[in-house]
């Protein structure tokens, strides 16, 4: 097969895993504790890692202070914190507005970028987030509904959906702090370290042990350690090297579609018209976000 072809596939697929953990933390939710679930997933994706790690013969970084204390932030908002705020969401939210919500990923670190670093964005860019803030709106907050219980009950899940996305939004705009550039295995094994550090303190409070086991949960952590996780590492980056940054940028696209699609699938959730028009929102959203500013450089040159 064609390598470009082949970094199609390598990123569709790590993408359709980044957007099945959206109906595995459902799973998760019903039975640990979101620091808990958060702490044994790291346990089990950094030893991964570390021996993937040896195999290639990559060696730690050296980082100075500074960039110590930044890794530390990006492991604590884009590991700890979003997997925590996601797994709480999914108690309350439907899969489907949380993967229409989890597509926002680039229009949300655009507008992160823009008020944070005082970025100014493309027109394109803009445009992103406007799209992108319409497709949440428009699935997870319908005009007749909001006397319904749905609403009472997923409103503030798709909060807590939204929070875990600026956190991962946090975490790109940190990365881009560092001084020392830091290739992205031994990135994402720090980002396993460290994360499994911070939740295993506040998971000792919640006291999992005393919980009967669920299996369903256990099997979800697994899951989510082994396939999205690290198998999601590998495919992404071998993909990304076979193709162009505003290429992998478009696969990000098959997040919403493959947490709507599984959601309706393995969770037998009715999809509506509304989180239908909110996924082609999002779309567009990504679409402008990664080839946008491309066609402005290219017309500026």
């Amino acid at each position: 097969m064609n390598s470009r072809y082949m970094g199609y596939l390598f990123c569709a697929l790590a993408m359709i895993g980044v957007g099945s953990t959206v109906v595995v933390s459902k799973s998760i939710a019903a039975g640990l504790p979101p620091f808990s679930a958060t702490a044994l997933r790291f346990a089990i994706a950094f030893p991964v890692f570390v021996v993937v790690m040896r195999w290639r013969g990559v060696r730690w970084p050296r980082l100075d202070r500074r960039d110590t204390w930044l890794v530390i932030a990006q492991a604590g908002a884009g590991s700890v914190g979003y997997t925590v705020l996601l797994i709480s969401g999914m108690k309350l939210a439907s899969a489907a507005d949380a993967g229409v919500i989890a597509g926002t990923l680039p229009a949300v670190s655009a507008a992160l970028a823009m008020f944070a670093l005082g970025e100014r964005p493309a027109p394109a860019l803009i445009g992103a987030i406007l799209l992108a803030t319409i497709g949440v709106l428009v699935c997870t907050v319908p005009v007749d509904a909001f006397t319904s219980e749905h609403v009472e009950s997923s409103l503030p899940g798709n909060a807590l959906v939204f929070a875990a996305i600026v956190c991962e939004s946090l975490f790109i705009l940190l990365n881009r702090k560092l001084r020392t550039a830091v290739a992205p295995l031994p990135l994402s094994a720090l980002m396993c370290g460290i994360g499994f550090v911070v939740a295993i303190v506040p998971a000792c409070f919640e006291k999992p042990w005393t919980l009967p086991v669920d299996t369903g949960a256990l099997l979800g952590v697994l899951y989510y350690a082994l396939v999205p996780t690290v198998a999601g590492f590998v495919l992404w980056y071998a993909g990304a090297a076979r193709i162009s940054g505003a290429e992998a940028g478009l696969m990000t696209a098959l997040v919403p579609v493959s947490a709507v699609a599984l959601a309706a699938l393995v969770l037998h959730e009715p999809v509506s018209a509304a989180q239908l028009a909110g996924v082609a929102c999002v779309l567009g959203a990504v679409l402008l976000a990664s080839f946008g500013p491309l066609r402005s450089t290219r017309g500026a040159a």
